[in-house]
């Protein structure tokens, strides 16, 4: 027998569990809808070599692949050709390599800067754990083609607005910029070619420590001198002074006096200190040297959103100057943001926050009863009176016994229980309850409705 559970990293969404992710999913799009942001979606699959290549060896790893179909597979099988060639499609990664295809192939026909947020599944073959799915949502939000800071000011204002309707209090809105790390790797002198695996490790360094750190950053190669010096600036007291004070600008003081005045440190600390400029929220926004953000697209500011009792981040994003060329000729700033559903979800749930309305949210407002073949029709009218008065009623779907009706509502939560029977339908009557009060009403058929809303 074939086992009835989904495929590994995979999910069925009962209805409350529906309900809570439209519920998330409505605040998220308001949102971006009051900052100018509009709906985009692509396709699920998208060519192989539109993703390989822009989210680093890792990222590559865990792309799920699509076999090429029918006698292009079997050419493939028997010319021997390696893995790769074996696929020629592949479920998306995430939405910003497909949301750069886009603005590179419709350039002319979108507004000169596009502001679009996009909110669909994306496919990653990694280990599940805990708020990490192997098919997941993302909440993207993105501005095509400005290089002001003001773009990354109103992204964190958007995602910092999103998370306080939502209920959370406690999260820390973290941003970096990748030129700082670059000053930092160039500091610790770290070769350029091995900038990009450096990356990827710090990116690590909440969930591994410095143990895991300096183990990886040996396998990727870098020398063990390089990996000291690293190690000794990300995890000294002075750092762990640094990154942690609440200070903001005294942050960028000592950073500027820390690594000293190269052009990619006076960009980066530039593009930080206009972002605090700009900020007129009361988020808390803290600077930390040690944020990096694994995915290899990214190429100035960096961001990321995290709460105190879940590892991982609820979202996070960056700029990435250079993703929309790699499609095109032409180089497009651009920026962006992307929320995880999955771990909103997950912390919401664990810590009680949906509203009453939602988490205790019932299929219908109204059952109404079939007492026998003969009152179905009766049913049926009553039905949709009640629907058209604008109520959630749903009919028993077939004749039964008024008991078995009753623990059916009562089993879907329906707080109100309408009984059709043949001695009421004579008197043009209706006989209805409340489930929760108990209370009995009998009232003319045109009544019914408006009865029940004022109870």
């Amino acid at each position: 027998m074939s086992s009835t559970n989904p495929a590994r990293g995979m999910r069925d969404f009962l209805p409350a569990d529906v309900r809570k992710r439209e519920y998330v999913i409505g605040v998220i799009k308001q949102v971006y809808e009051s900052y100018g942001f509009e709906p985009l979606e692509t396709p699920a699959v998208e060519n192989i070599e539109t993703l390989m290549g822009k989210y680093g060896d890792e990222g590559n790893q865990l792309i799920f692949k699509i076999l090429k179909r029918g006698e292009k597979l079997d050419e493939s099988l028997e010319t021997g050709d390696g893995k790769r060639e074996l696929a020629d499609l592949a479920l998306r990664y995430d939405l910003t390599v497909p949301l750069a295809r886009v603005v590179a192939n419709n350039r002319n026909d979108l507004p000169k800067f596009f502001k679009r947020y996009q909110i669909q599944p994306v496919w990653r073959a990694d280990r599940p754990a805990r708020g990490r799915f192997r098919e997941f949502y993302q909440c993207d939000v993105d501005c095509i083609a400005s290089e002001s800071m003001v773009v990354e000011a109103e992204i964190i204002a958007a995602a910092g607005s999103i998370l306080n309707i939502l209920g959370f209090t406690d999260f820390v809105i973290r941003i970096n910029h990748r030129r700082l790390l670059t000053a930092i790797l160039d500091t610790c002198g770290i070769e350029t070619e091995f900038h990009p695996a450096a990356l990827v490790t710090l990116d690590k360094i909440d969930k591994i420590g410095s143990e895991g750190v300096t183990r990886e950053l040996a396998e990727r190669g870098i020398s063990e001198t390089s990996s000291e010096r690293l190690l000794e600036l990300f995890f000294s007291e002075y750092l762990d002074e640094l990154f942690l004070a609440d200070d903001n600008l005294e942050k960028l003081k000592r950073l500027r006096n820390f690594i000293g005045q190269n052009e990619d440190s006076i960009i980066a600390l530039g593009d930080l200190e206009q972002i605090l400029k700009f900020q007129i929220s009361n988020f808390k926004l803290r600077i930390d040297p040690s944020l990096a953000r694994g995915l290899s697209y990214y190429t100035g500011t960096i961001m990321e959103i995290n709460v105190p009792d879940l590892a991982g981040s609820l979202g996070g994003g960056g700029r990435y100057d250079g993703l929309i060329g790699m499609f095109g000729k032409e180089q497009i700033p651009a920026c962006g943001f992307s929320l995880g559903l999955e771990r909103i979800l997950v912390v919401m749930e664990e810590r009680g926050m949906f509203p009453p309305e939602i988490a205790e949210a019932t299929p219908a407002d109204v059952l109404v009863t079939i007492s026998s073949e003969e009152t179905v029709a009766d049913s049926l009218k009553l039905a949709n009176q009640l629907r058209a008065a604008g109520l959630r009623v749903t009919l028993y779907p077939q004749a039964d016994k008024e008991d078995k009706q009753w623990k059916y509502a009562n089993s879907i939560g329906a707080p109100w229980i309408c009984t059709v029977r043949s001695e009421d339908i004579a008197e043009g009557k209706v006989s209805f309850q409340n489930l929760k009060t108990r209370e009995r009403y009998r009232e003319p058929l045109d009544q019914v409705a408006a009865k029940i809303k004022i109870a």
